[in-house]
């Protein structure tokens, strides 16, 4: 007990334990300390070498033999010795005191008295020093060189003399080393010439009006637009700020999904901007050589200095920011939770914005328990940094973005400072730096921080109003026959549409119109082209005639349900078309630009999953098929996020809290962090699933002729779109279909005569007996805007 008191318990590693001694301080030593071998040999040497060289000297031009050269060098030579000997008495010195503690306290009573040298300034006596040794060094040079040379009249020279002679050695050595120093050069000269041409490329620079694009061609990021214009206003006029003791704003991150106009942004900033707008590329700083990355960050921010000086501005585009790397996985604590004001992305509310800094960190690391330190996650670092370009141009990029910049001109930095005068300090260079990503989490954090990276700027997808101006941008190029409400029913049907994928969308329905032999596009044209684009190219696989009713069966399930009980999503299209492994599938959207998510509304979601697994089993006398895996594992997932996670269950607890932590706040038995609850809970989650269930049987069989009805359309069509099942639902006229025979009860009795027949052959593995029904009469042609309309297989109006 007593040895942990006083700190000297050996498991804990303490000082004073004997397998960790500690190292004596200078004044509490009794003996010097002890001099490295080298050190205490260079001197030594350096002499010996001397006497030797001169030994050398002496005997080529005296040609005498080496122990009488020796000796004659030892009376010639004695003060040389008489060094040597000086320098070997003082490390015998230095052995006693590192030896002897009563010698050692002797030498330094004396030497600590107060001597005339202690009273000059340390750096008088650094000075002092340093010309003495290049005086001793010149002497011994003079007499090496004095060694080997002979006057005229064959008598010794003087070192002075040697000394003397040595710049006219030197000149006559001249070509000898200049031919030297050219071998050298040329080899470095090849170096300097392969990496100054791998540093070249990859950036482009525009000068004023050489891009068109201006802010009226961006539409739907007016927000954004407007800030962004803002920045573009203190970079022409920056007395407008800083004359009121603000700062040029000197970067801007633009992130977001992809196509949603951040490129095209930078472009119209380019465009409407008088000063040079500099782009670099995503891989502009790959290089296979190490310290190539680095160069291609001098050279370019040289050149946008130079720009800067010269057009009083400059703004520097990075397209795919996310290339420039990261220095390591620790710019994003959690493994996934971000709670940086700028890249909360999720519908929910943001737990985290409120609450201390000690509960964020046990939010994203789990409780520290009986107040010990946190415990941190191993950091895995990540790679070479900046795309491949070497360890260190991530941060020259960052020393550049705001490092200190040195005055400019040999004459302002070294001959004014000869001159007694202080460098005239560097210009104020307006670089805008403009960011854009797609990936925010992957850049430095050292990047994003205030002075590099200002103002971080979410471009979003565009809202209804933002598509809608995106749509008459894009349909005022082509030819077409759109009204207002269809385009504005056109903006709402397509809610995570960007402003490439608009652009796409038009192009795509020109081309069809074109293949056609048309030169305006319809409604009917951008819708193919919208379906298209979402869903991809359907297949040319033809069901067998029982299976395909079965797959239309199943759609048509979904479809009623959804119709039936959604609001907060309509129908998009249906379609039996298969698409890979998808054999069909309903698709729907939200009318409008919803943020939080409702209980109600995921109650029907389930219920919409599980219309597939009660429609197939209600038609097909309790039989269904393997195809609705996908939709009981869409509503399983739902259902249990509404247990477990969103409080929309039986109880209100979170399953997201980290159990595995709070082990350390109570004896926790293994093996129970999950599994304790996962018995109950799956019940609870069953019972869910089990009672939306009955409610989904319910529904489908109150509307099994609209089931059937749909089911028709899908077979008889392929696919339809929203409109066209409810027109089919309600029995009025669609968009591309006709609604109103399915609501014949003569029609109706022969659908489902049709599906018995279907249900025979379903049972026995057999081929259908009988024709899928047509509904009859024919429908005028003027009730569906001039299209003929006899309802049968292959005829009339199809979306594929």
């Amino acid at each position: 007990m007593s040895d942990r008191r006083n700190g000297s318990d050996p498991a804990q590693g303490s000082p004073t334990s004997p397998m960790f001694p500690s190292r004596p301080k200078e004044s509490d030593r009794i003996t010097r300390a002890p001099m490295l071998f080298w050190d205490r040999v260079r001197i030594l040497s350096f002499l010996a070498g001397a006497f030797l060289l001169l030994t050398w000297g002496s005997m080529s031009i005296n040609s005498t033999g080496f122990v009488e050269t020796i000796r004659a060098q030892s009376r010639s030579r004695w003060w040389l010795l008489a060094l040597i000997a000086l320098e070997a008495l003082r490390q015998i010195n230095y052995l006693l005191l590192e030896g002897s503690p009563r010698y050692y306290r002797r030498w330094t009573a004396f030497w600590g008295r107060e001597h005339s040298t202690d009273k000059l300034d340390p750096w008088t006596r650094f000075r002092l020093g340093r010309v003495l040794k290049i005086l001793a060094f010149l002497w011994i040079v003079g007499m090496v060189i004095a060694a080997f040379f002979v006057n005229a009249d064959g008598t010794k020279l003087t070192p002075i003399e040697g000394l003397f002679l040595g710049p006219v050695l030197l000149f006559q050595a001249l070509p000898q080393i200049l031919q030297f120093v050219f071998i050298i050069t040329l080899g470095v000269l090849q170096f300097v010439a392969i990496f100054w041409y791998m540093s070249k490329g990859g950036v482009d620079t525009y000068m004023p009006d050489d891009i068109d694009t201006r802010f009226s061609d961006v539409k739907g990021q007016d927000a954004v637009l407007s800030r962004v214009k803002e920045s573009l206003i203190f970079m022409e006029d920056p007395e407008s700020i800083e004359s009121r003791g603000g700062y040029v704003p000197g970067g801007i991150l633009l992130w977001g999904p992809p196509g949603t106009g951040k490129t095209l942004m930078a472009q119209a900033v380019a465009g409407e901007t008088a000063k040079p707008f500099v782009f670099v590329e995503p891989g502009a700083f790959n290089a296979m050589f190490f310290g190539v990355g680095i160069l291609k960050v001098k050279s370019l921010y040289r050149k946008l200095r130079k720009l800067s000086l010269r057009y009083g501005g400059v703004i520097v585009f990075f397209d795919e920011a996310d290339s420039l790397g990261n220095r390591g996985a620790m710019s994003q604590p959690g493994g996934g939770w971000s709670y940086e004001p700028g890249f909360v992305g999720a519908s929910a509310c943001h737990g985290a914005a409120y609450v201390s800094e000690p509960a964020r960190s046990a939010l994203v690391h789990g409780p520290s328990m009986y107040g010990a330190e946190p415990q941190h996650e191993p950091v895995v670092m990540g790679g070479m940094g900046m795309g491949g370009g070497g360890m260190g141009t991530l941060q020259a990029m960052l020393a550049e973005m705001s490092g200190l910049t040195k005055p400019r001109g040999f004459v302002n930095r070294v001959v004014r400072r000869l001159l007694g005068l202080k460098p005239k300090p560097p210009p104020k260079y307006r670089i805008l730096h403009i960011f854009a990503t797609n990936m925010p989490g992957a850049l430095d954090e050292a990047m994003l921080r205030p002075g590099r990276i200002d103002r971080l700027y979410k471009v979003g997808y565009p809202q209804v109003e933002g598509r809608i101006a995106t749509f008459r941008y894009y349909l005022a190029k082509v030819r077409h026959e759109l009204t207002d409400d269809q385009v504005h029913k056109l903006a709402t049907i397509t809610p995570y549409a960007t402003g490439a994928s608009i652009k796409d969308m038009v192009n795509e329905a020109l081309v069809i119109a074109i293949r056609d032999e048309r030169e305006t596009i319809g409604w009917a044209d951008i819708v193919q082209a919208k379906q298209l684009k979402e869903h991809g190219l359907p297949d040319d696989h033809e069901y067998i005639e029982r299976e395909r009713h079965s797959v239309a069966v199943h759609e048509a399930s979904h479809a009623v349900v959804a119709y039936r009980l959604r609001r907060h999503m309509t129908i998009d299209i249906a379609t039996i078309e298969r698409r890979g492994d998808v054999g069909g599938f309903v698709s729907s959207i939200p009318p409008e630009d919803q943020f939080v998510q409702w209980r109600s509304e995921r109650d029907v979601d389930v219920m919409t999953f599980l219309a597939s697994l009660a429609g197939e089993r209600l038609f097909f006398d309790g039989d269904n098929s393997a195809g609705v895996g996908g939709d009981m594992r869409g509503a399983t997932t739902i259902a249990s996020m509404m247990e477990g996670f969103w409080a929309m269950g039986r109880t209100i607890g979170s399953y997201s809290v980290n159990l595995g932590a709070l082990k350390g706040a109570q004896p926790v038995e293994d093996g129970t962090d999950r599994a304790m609850l996962d018995g109950e809970f799956g019940k609870r989650v069953e019972a869910k699933l089990g009672d939306l269930y009955e409610r989904t049987w319910a529904i489908l069989e109150e509307n099994r002729a609209e089931v059937l009805a749909v089911a028709h359309a899908l077979e008889t069509h392929k696919s339809i779109t929203g409109d066209d099942v409810a027109a089919v639902i309600e029995g009025h006229v669609g968009s591309l279909l006709d609604g109103r025979p399915y609501h014949d009860p003569a029609f109706r009795e022969r659908l489902e005569a049709y599906h018995a027949t279907v249900l025979a052959a379903h049972r026995e593995h057999a081929d259908v007996d009988g024709a899928i029904p047509v509904p009859m009469p024919p429908v005028p042609s003027e009730l569906i805007g001039g299209s003929t309309a006899a309802l049968g297989p292959g005829d009339g109006p199809r979306v594929s």
